[in-house]
This record gives structure tokens, sequence and C-alpha cells, in this order.
């Protein structure tokens, strides 16, 4: 393996989101679709494809990895994991700015676990004395995001 190719989203409102990940967070739309997909999950007499609304989303140009976020057809289903749920409860983003990047989605009504605060950075793969920035924040339909920074 070399790296993560993409995170998928399921969102309820993409409008809602769009504003969240485009104008609050800074990803840049790369592609908006409407896809016709197959139904994985299809039991007998269900429809074999389904519709959903994409948007694939990336924060520069020369990086392959990418957000997709995608809304269904009909009404959303299901709520986002918690914290230290089974399965992805959350993910992560490094950025260069946190801490202004924290003023500006607090004073967007962006609900934050807690402020940015300071760790080791063994959990990175880095030596103890390496610090990273972090805070853990949600989105609108309250799927958990976090913001990671190098600092030293």
């Amino acid at each position: 393996m070399r790296g993560v190719s993409h995170v998928a989203i399921g969102v309820s409102d993409m409008d809602r989101a769009l504003k969240f990940y485009r104008d609050v967070l800074g990803l840049k739309v790369a592609l908006d679709a409407q896809e016709k997909l197959p139904r994985f999950n299809a039991k007998p007499g269900d429809p074999k494809t389904f519709q959903r609304h994409a948007v694939y989303m990336r924060w520069n140009e020369s990086d392959p990895s990418f957000v997709v976020l995608s809304q269904n057809e009909g009404e959303a289903s299901g709520k986002p994991l918690k914290l230290d749920q089974v399965g992805i409860h959350h993910f992560s983003f490094w950025v260069d700015d946190l801490r202004e990047r924290f003023q500006k989605m607090k004073a967007a009504g962006v609900k934050f676990f807690a402020d940015p605060h300071e760790s080791a950075g063994e959990a990175y793969g880095l030596a103890h004395e390496r610090r990273v920035l972090t805070c853990l924040f949600q989105d609108p339909d309250g799927t958990v995001l976090q913001f990671d920074q190098l600092l030293n």
C-alpha cells in the first residue's frame, strides 16, 4: 500500500455539507455528478442500482487523495459513529495553520470536542519530542473529523 486513495462521507443535505467542506474547511470541488451505481446489498425484488449526488473534493491539485461527499436518493439513513465505536469513527487532515482554522471554524459555529492541544509525536511515527497540535470537531451531520499540525 502507498496511501489513502479517498474517504467517502455520506451526507443528508449536500448544500449544507458543501457549505461546511468547501466554504469552512476549504476543500475544492473537483467533480459534481449524479451517479448511477450498483446496489451491493439488494434483496430479491429491490432495484439493482441506485442514484446518488456525489461531489469529489481535493485539498490541492497535486495530491491524488480526495474526499467524496455522497447523498443517496431518498431520505438519508443511519447516524454517524461516535468516537471509539467499531468502524471508522473519525479521520484527520494535516494542516499548516490549525489555530487560525480553529478560530474561523469556531466563528462559523462548528462543534468542537476540545480546543487545539499538543500531543507527543510517537503516535504519528515521530520522535516523542516532536509535537503535534490537534483538535476534533463534527461536520453538520455529526461525522467526526480531526486536524493535525506538526509543530516542530
